[in-house]
């Protein structure tokens, strides 16, 4: 399939705008200044971000903030919180963790370009993407626990890989943490300067968006498995996607082009 002759087209969603490039890549940029602080309005804008780009042929998203952000994502709006009691602190979480859901179940990779800092809910967004491209300068944190608060992201970020005194360090002290410092915890693909932060992240996403759009959506569906299965109950999932692949045209095609030494023309059935 001929992405490259599509043209750009950008659609605003609350705080997102999405430009569906046309190489596949969809980039949504976040802008909420001055430091993209998370409202319950926005974890609603999450959600039907998430339901638009299911609905579009949007093979990789990358997820940046706007040029000129004071954060990538500076947390919770603590507006929010002000006269809270237990019954608004309850709807509240039923609001959140629908959405927070639906990003998390969305069938095509994520990639985070953080060119920012990500605090609190930032760092758990980051989290949830699949990729993760930080720029040298951003900082992290998660400060609930200064707030009077609790954090809830340690069960995410040991699901990733992190290891648990570093994550216990980050949520017991609320400290900001630079890029350098997390690099070897694997919550970063790539630590870079600020100005390849984006292009690096259009690169790769680029690059998977020249995959076949049915086994980019299998492979999400797959990597999303793992967390909840062990290690061989996610391997038959894969092999139950694998032969459901068999049945379409682009599995065959992917081997004849391999074999034929050319690229694969993919018709995403």
């Amino acid at each position: 399939m001929d992405h490259e002759a599509a043209a750009d087209e950008t659609h605003s969603i609350g705080s997102f705008r999405i430009t569906v490039r046309g190489d596949g890549v969809g980039l949504v940029v976040f802008d909420r200044p001055p430091v993209n602080a998370v409202s319950l309005a926005v974890y609603k804008d999450i959600g039907r971000m998430a339901d638009f780009i299911a609905a579009s042929e949007v093979r990789c998203v990358v997820w940046s903030a706007a040029e000129g952000a004071r954060a990538w994502c500076g947390g919770a709006d603590l507006n929010d919180f002000v006269d809270m009691d237990p019954d608004r602190r309850h709807d509240r979480y039923a609001v959140i963790n629908e959405q927070v859901r639906r990003f998390y179940d969305l069938d095509r990779p994520v990639i985070a370009a953080i060119n920012g800092h990500a605090i609190g809910i930032g760092m758990i967004l980051a989290g949830l993407c699949d990729m993760r491209i930080a720029s040298e300068n951003a900082a992290f944190a998660c400060p609930e626990i200064d707030y009077g608060l609790v954090g809830g992201g340690a069960g995410l970020f040991a699901q990733i890989g992190m290891p648990e005194a570093k994550i216990r360090e980050m949520l017991f002290t609320g400290r900001r943490f630079t890029a350098a410092e997390l690099a070897p915890t694997g919550f970063f693909n790539y630590v870079v300067p600020p100005d390849r932060v984006l292009e690096m992240a259009l690169e790769l996403a680029g690059s998977i968006a020249r995959k076949s759009l049915p086994s980019i959506r299998a492979r999400k569906s797959c990597s999303n498995a793992i967390g909840a299965l062990n290690w061989f109950d996610a391997y038959l999932v894969s092999q139950r996607h694998s032969v459901g692949l068999a049945a379409g045209q682009d599995g065959g095609e992917g081997v004849r082009a391999f074999l034929d030494g050319r690229p694969a023309n993919y018709t995403d059935r």
